[in-house]
């Protein structure tokens, strides 16, 4: 198996098991909680604790992969990832599996980051494209897969597992890094920027715990307010300082080249409403139609369907169309399938869901895909790893917004017709509200430049075999007209 195909597989391994993993735990909070001896919504902070390990450990990513190389990072964070799988299997009270899910967060956090990294280093810009699209069906079929599979678990078996089957998948992982990536480092690391580094820690880590905990219940919300106030004002003096340091965690003066800009600011409002869709599906699924979890999943698993049939079409339709016109139009299509989402009904046949359901994923996988990998387009390379540390927090922010504005929106609905309890008509307006957010994304992307990513996409290629034939053409054309004026002036002189 050659390169383009082979690393991206490799961190494919690592970004599958950590997206699968924050779902399948979802799913089997109840079974654990009865198991330890506390509640469901106390052991929530296990999924809370978790993210604000990855809020606050993602800003070292690029400095820890320049300084000791992507390759020994990137192998060190999956075993790190496995040792907290480990902690979570033994658990026996909410500290020790509290502290588990920080031990986790903090392999997460340079599993993402690192990973993609490794992969840009690696792979050929013009391969990158394809490379990506490996890369992001895992990372998209994760979540899909982790409800019925937790289940499935948690039923048959014991809870345990879901967190011991990261096990074999880890090992898999580091045996591959290790045998496979090149040992690339940088030559002249920069000094590590410790005081921008805890701006940026409390500052993600407010807003994204702040914005995970909302909806939830589990806090106040002069509480979450609170969170997400600190954060915000801690984010502010970190982009003051990052003026003034020559080496920052998160260099923010990368959203001056067209193609990050889209990606960062597009992307995060296209993930706001796609993020979404795993947490407001399950829910209509299970609270308002009465599936068990395992019947959800299995509806919901559609989605990977889908990402899976772009694997093999996503360079194809880039070259075609280009980044530019490609994103704009795509971002409202999958948002159109997500809004669709608020016409299902209890009556709604499960096939008709299924299959726009698969249609849906086959359209965000390409846009997931196109997104993840024009990002990169006009970044050099000095300034990758700062700019998959970058790319890597926008999305974590992203996925923490969108849940925070489903839950918030399904709160209101149930607010306004004074009910207390969830039913299938409280989740019609969150799906056209996230809906809305993830197509105004298209206006971002239509911004870039007509050739953004031609590089990449293999595009620019075609256009210049395109204009080389028509000015071969042109050549042609002229040479016949040259001779026929010569044939008719000769035809004359002989009249």
């Amino acid at each position: 198996m050659n390169k383009e195909r082979l690393i991206p597989l490799i961190v494919a391994t690592a970004l599958f098991m950590e997206n699968m993993d924050s779902t399948v735990i979802a799913t089997s909070l109840p079974a654990i909680a009865a198991d330890i001896g506390t509640s469901p919504l106390t052991l929530k902070l296990a999924i809370t604790s978790y993210l604000l390990s990855l809020a606050v450990f993602i800003p070292a990513s690029g400095w820890t992969a320049d300084r000791f190389g992507p390759r020994i990072v990137f192998a060190g964070a999956v075993g790190v990832f496995m040792l907290g799988s480990i902690g979570c299997a033994l658990s026996s009270s909410v500290t020790n599996f509290v502290f588990a899910r920080i031990l986790q967060g903090l392999g997460g956090a340079m599993m993402t980051p690192v990973g993609r990294l490794v992969l840009l280093r690696s792979v050929d810009k013009s391969a990158l494209v394809n490379a990506m699209a490996w890369v992001t069906v895992p990372a998209l079929i994760g979540p899909v897969i982790g409800p019925p599979l937790g289940g499935f678990i948690t039923t048959y078996f014991s809870w345990h597992w879901i967190f011991l089957i990261n096990i074999p998948i880890g090992l898999l992982g580091i045996f591959m890094a290790l045998k496979y990536i090149d040992p690339i480092k940088s030559v002249d690391p920069e000094r590590f920027d410790l005081y921008g580094l805890v701006l940026a820690g409390i500052g993600l880590a407010g807003i994204a715990f702040g914005l995970s905990v909302a909806g939830l219940n589990l806090l106040p919300w002069t509480i979450v307010a609170a969170l997400v106030g600190i954060g915000v004002v801690s984010i502010t003096l970190y982009v003051l300082h990052a003026r003034r340091t020559g080496s920052p965690v998160l260099d923010f003066s990368l959203l001056r080249l067209s193609t990050m800009r889209a990606a960062i600011i597009g992307g995060f409002m296209f993930r706001v409403g796609i993020g979404a869709l795993p947490f407001l599906l399950p829910l209509l699924m299970q609270v308002g139609f009465g599936l068990t979890p395992f019947q959800s999943g299995l509806v919901t698993f559609a989605s990977a369907v889908g990402a899976m049939g772009m694997k093999t079409l996503a360079a194809s339709i880039i070259r075609a169309f280009g980044f530019r016109n490609m994103m704009t139009v795509n971002a409202v299509v999958s948002s159109a399938f997500l809004a669709a989402c608020a016409l299902f009904t209890i009556s709604t046949p499960l096939l008709l869901i299924f299959i726009i359901l698969v249609v849906g994923g086959f359209f965000r996988s390409l846009q997931f895909t196109a997104i993840n990998t024009v990002a990169y387009a006009e970044v050099e390379a000095p300034q990758m790893s700062r700019a998959t540390t970058l790319v890597s927090v926008n999305q974590q922010l992203a996925v923490s917004a969108g849940v925070a504005i489903g839950a918030f929106s399904v709160e209101t609905v149930l607010a306004l017709h004074r009910q207390t309890e969830l039913t299938a008509d409280a989740f019609a307006p969150a799906f056209v509200v996230v809906s809305l957010i993830s197509a105004a994304s298209a206006w971002f992307f239509w911004q870039m430049p007509t050739d953004a990513g031609h590089e990449i996409s293999g595009r620019k290629a075609i256009e210049i075999s395109s204009r080389k034939g028509a000015e071969r053409g042109a050549a042609a054309a002229a040479v016949k007209h040259a001779t026929e004026d010569t044939q008719n002036a000769r035809d004359q002189r002989l009249g």
